[in-house]
């Protein structure tokens, strides 16, 4: 969502860059506008799929930012309830889940720590854990994610992502012989380290939904685009049971609006300059049927 954040500060939380007074100048015009933005880009998914059953979100402040695009945005006509973890972020911005109440029921659901103070790390995002029911009866289990950030690519940096996918590891394993999803922003390449730990283990229960033939790919060969060169930060993890569920590999979804003049990703802000688009991120989109 690219730092999707309402105009009211929220006590405890570094927000105030995105407050009216604040070097962002996030006033109600713009929070709308971006609200809207959003709001056609899933509108726009939905012309190939249908409405998404379920859709994760990285960078969004909380419940207030979701009410709003669920129910007074253009979303409000697809029916979307969400789900948002409420972790130690710095900042306060967290992973959610919205979904659509008469396809998915949720059933259980929780937010799922990474313990980085414990190991003397900034805190981070939460991971979001949820459980539902399909309409079929079908349990599926899903996460949402949005690991430490890359910046300055120092040794601790690294070391923090290793602990948030140890977190995610574990909570794959104890549910590797059920329909298992993991789904966000990994900060990773899927040549990074972390990836062997998620991946690459012969015990891991994950595979990834993410095609790797690129011949395949349609348009740019990733979801992110840091000094010319396109790459996955975000990925789609899935277990067995869910991974005989899908149509085929997860791809980045775009359109031209989407999209600046020389085919990259038309950000809300570029640095400190307002662009008025959508998000720093392609999203991915993965088809997936029921037995």
């Amino acid at each position: 969502m690219e730092n999707l954040f309402d105009t009211v500060h929220a006590e405890g939380f570094e927000d105030t860059d995105f407050l009216p007074d604040g070097a962002n100048a996030w006033n109600s015009r713009r929070y709308w506008g971006k609200l809207h933005r959003l709001s056609k880009v899933i509108a726009a998914m939905s012309e190939d799929f249908g409405p998404p059953v379920f859709l994760g979100l990285c960078e969004v402040e909380g419940d207030s930012c979701l009410r709003d695009l669920t129910r007074r945005s253009a979303l409000r006509h697809l029916g979307y309830d969400y789900v948002v973890a409420h972790g130690p972020d710095a900042r306060g911005v967290q992973t959610a889940l919205i979904y659509q109440p008469q396809l998915f029921r949720v059933v259980a659901s929780q937010s799922v720590r990474v313990p980085s103070r414990e190991h003397h790390l900034r805190a981070t995002r939460d991971i979001l854990y949820v459980k539902g029911v399909l309409f079929s009866g079908d349990t599926l289990h899903l996460a949402v994610v949005h690991f430490p950030s890359r910046r300055g690519g120092s040794r601790e940096a690294d070391r923090h992502r290793m602990l948030a996918a140890s977190v995610l590891r574990h909570l794959a394993d104890s549910l590797s012989t059920s329909c298992f999803m993991a789904m966000g922003d990994f900060n990773a390449y899927p040549s990074d380290p972390v990836f062997r730990r998620m991946l690459t283990e012969a015990s891991s229960p994950l595979r990834t939904a993410v095609t790797t033939k690129k011949k395949r790919l349609r348009g740019p060969e990733g979801t992110y685009c840091y000094r010319g060169e396109w790459g996955y930060l975000d990925h789609i993890l899935v277990t067995e049971p869910f991974r005989r569920m899908l149509c085929g590999e997860a791809l980045p979804f775009k359109r031209e609006f989407m999209l600046t003049p020389e085919g990259l990703p038309l950000r809300s802000f570029q640095g400190p300059v307002w662009r008025g688009g959508y998000s720093d991120h392609l999203p991915l989109a993965v088809e997936f049927t029921v037995p």
